[in-house]
């Protein structure tokens, strides 16, 4: 059975498990069968009396389930379990056995109720995030004065002020002010992350220090937030392959076990055996056969696992990703952005014959219109050195490459040495330099003027810190590292051997990067991890695709199977163990419902166990199904998780 919308609202009340109407009913139904059972057997209740409490106590407690199961049959045609257990039930009673049939309702009635419950409370846990964000902005008005309004007020546009140990109420771009933000709730990351003017910051962040004055980029009900509740709780109703072949099971065996029973009950009457003996057989076998606890031996893992992922800034998007993570071998890595920071930095100007400061400007002139971190770090390095750009028309951008633009009468490219060879710009003079720069780590880019090289810039990146034991980690675990780049070998090699990856895929651009991922499938999943639009077609090629530092870019979440909302690469890691976590757990309730199942029908059939012990071992069974699901939102690696 799945969790309702009715259920998850009722629970979102109070979070109070008393206050849940199946659990409640479940609880009262035991109250009354428990009391008419006791005093029966003291002999201060008549027998018939305690028949009618047994009766009330069956409409009382299953109610909720009851009422599910008919609405099955009637709108979707399905047979279900909550028909077995309505027919085992009404089986029960006309056999006379009512206390049998009141344990029944009540202990089914309980665990189906603490399956919603735990769903829906972990549902509960994802929404309570938004608590985190202020209910009150405080407006800042043209004339410098504030006033507070609502949070759901906020419109794009607006300025708002934020105090020290105040939340921020939605996503926004400081415009005054500089603090430290804590942004656990977005990204996971527990350390405050400092911030100026131009910084972007989100709904739910603590500002720590100084006043804020923010200009709001979204409403309250469309922030970062709202968005990642949304997509969490989405994730929880997508359904991997092995969850659908469970439930196309469970359609299919449900009819069986009616229809088997129904046999027990009439070909025995056939040939003149005693209906009674073999009435009780058919009612044992529907409350033995019923598929309980395999039904919901997956979607508890899954449920709670991407639930506990979202509070950890890491949203999967579904439970295909999240059983995919579990069976990852091979992990491709894209380099700048991902086992870089991805802000590049130039360490040489080489003007050939061009001199080097009229090189940089040049160069500048052209990459100003493009958004490529290479691009923006020589745009950097020339507002540092304090050179003057000049006008560039004609701009276009060649991808995986460099660009080029018009400057005056003259067209200037820049781009990769490999660019420069495919445009036929001989590099031969500075060959043996940027072959020397390379092997140090440098990313070479070369400016070419009228078809000839006129000179050189060099940059580099910096290695993540956390990188190197992340990579020790995946590999102590038997996972193969790939390190998919753009840029040259060379490069590409050197920071490979910073950090101990072996395999080096260099000098690929967008369609290279997938045609190795496509090629990698052939043999075994992958899973691809980048910075997130620019790896976008690898990303989706890939088995699974986890894009890194997803906060605040929204192509970037809706393009990733899994979004990695902090620039960790130790969430990769957390990530693959909610995965594992989570085929672990589920294997774990597979084996131990077909298990009951396979030792439990038989016994129904040539009657060695009755009805009370058929709904003992199966209630039992299901609420150690629920427990166990419930285990997989905890993760045992706590240590990666900041």
């Amino acid at each position: 059975m799945r969790p309702t919308s009715e259920a998850t609202s009722d629970t979102s009340a109070s979070g109070r498990w008393w206050s849940f109407p199946p659990l409640r009913g479940a609880l009262l139904a035991a109250v009354i069968a428990g009391t008419a059972f006791v005093c029966e057997r003291l002999g201060v209740l008549p027998h018939q009396i305690a028949i009618g409490a047994y009766a009330l106590s069956i409409p009382i407690g299953g109610w909720h389930w009851i009422r599910e199961g008919i609405e099955e049959l009637i709108h979707e045609r399905k047979i279900g379990i909550e028909i077995l257990m309505m027919a085992a039930t009404a089986g029960a009673a006309v056999l006379g056995l009512w206390d049998e049939a009141a344990a029944l309702v009540v202990l089914y009635g309980a665990a189906e109720g603490l399956e919603e419950y735990t769903y829906a409370r972990t549902r509960s846990s994802i929404r309570s995030l938004l608590d985190l964000a202020p209910k009150e902005a405080q407006l800042l008005e043209g004339s410098g004065s504030e006033r507070t309004i609502p949070a759901t007020e906020l419109k794009p546009g607006d300025r708002f002020v934020v105090r020290p140990a105040q939340g921020v109420v939605t996503d926004g771009v400081i415009v005054e002010g500089r603090s430290s933000l804590n942004e656990a709730s977005i990204t996971g990351e527990s350390m405050p992350v400092e911030k100026g003017p131009g910084d972007k910051v989100f709904a739910g962040s603590i500002n720590t220090e100084g006043a804020l004055v923010v200009e709001a980029t979204a409403a309250f009900a469309d922030n970062t937030l709202s968005r990642i509740i949304h997509l969490v709780e989405e994730a929880q109703e997508r359904k991997g392959r092995a969850q659908q072949w469970i439930e196309r099971f469970g359609r299919r065996y449900s009819p069986a076990v009616l229809i088997a029973a129904a046999l027990l009950l009439v070909v025995p009457a056939l040939f003149g055996l005693p209906i009674d003996f073999w009435a009780r057989r058919a009612v044992v076998l529907l409350v033995a056969a019923a598929p309980c606890a395999l039904i919901m031996s997956m979607p508890m893992a899954m449920a709670a696992a991407i639930g506990s992922a979202g509070r950890h800034g890491i949203l999967i998007k579904g439970g295909a990703h999240l059983e995919h993570l579990g069976r990852i071998r091979i992990i491709a890595f894209d380099k700048t952005g991902t086992l870089t920071i991805g802000r590049p930095e130039v360490t040489h100007v080489i003007g050939n014959p061009l001199e080097e400061n009229e090189l940089l400007r040049k160069a500048a002139s052209v990459e100003h219109f493009s958004q490529h971190p290479l691009a923006q770090a020589i745009v950097t390095e020339a507002e540092r050195r304090g050179l003057t750009r000049e006008p560039a028309q004609d701009f276009q951008s060649i991808t995986g490459g460099g660009a080029e633009a018009m400057i005056g009468s003259q067209r200037w490219l820049i781009g990769s040495p490999a660019l420069m060879r495919e445009q036929g710009i001989a590099l031969n003079a500075l060959d043996a330099k940027i072959t020397a720069l390379q092997r140090e780590g440098n990313t070479v880019v070369a400016v070419a003027n009228a078809g000839k090289a006129v000179g050189l810039i060099t940059l580099q990146d910096q290695v993540r810190p956390e990188a190197a034991e992340v990579v020790r980690e995946l590999q102590r675990r038997g996972i193969r590292i790939i390190m998919l780049t753009g840029d040259n070998t060379l490069t590409g090699e050197a920071v490979a051997r910073r950090l101990g990856i072996e395999e080096v895929r260099a000098e690929l651009k967008p369609q290279d990067k997938v045609g190795e991922i496509e090629e990698i499938m052939l043999h075994t999943p992958v899973l691809m991890v980048g910075d997130g639009v620019n790896d976008a077609p690898a990303l989706a090629a890939a088995t699974c695709g986890i894009a890194m530092g997803a906060a605040g870019t929204d192509a970037a979440i809706e393009a990733a199977d899994i979004a990695l909302m902090a620039d960790d690469l130790n969430k990769v890691i957390v990530a693959l163990d909610f995965g594992e976590k989570a085929r672990r757990v589920s294997l774990q309730n597979i084996v131990l419902s077909i298990a009951i199942l396979i030792v439990m029908i038989p016994l129904a059939v040539i009657g060695l166990i009755g009805v009370a012990t058929a709904v003992l071992v199966h209630e039992s069974a299901e609420l150690l199904a629920v427990a166990n699901g419930a285990r997989a939102g905890a993760i045992a690696r706590q240590a990666k998780e900041g």
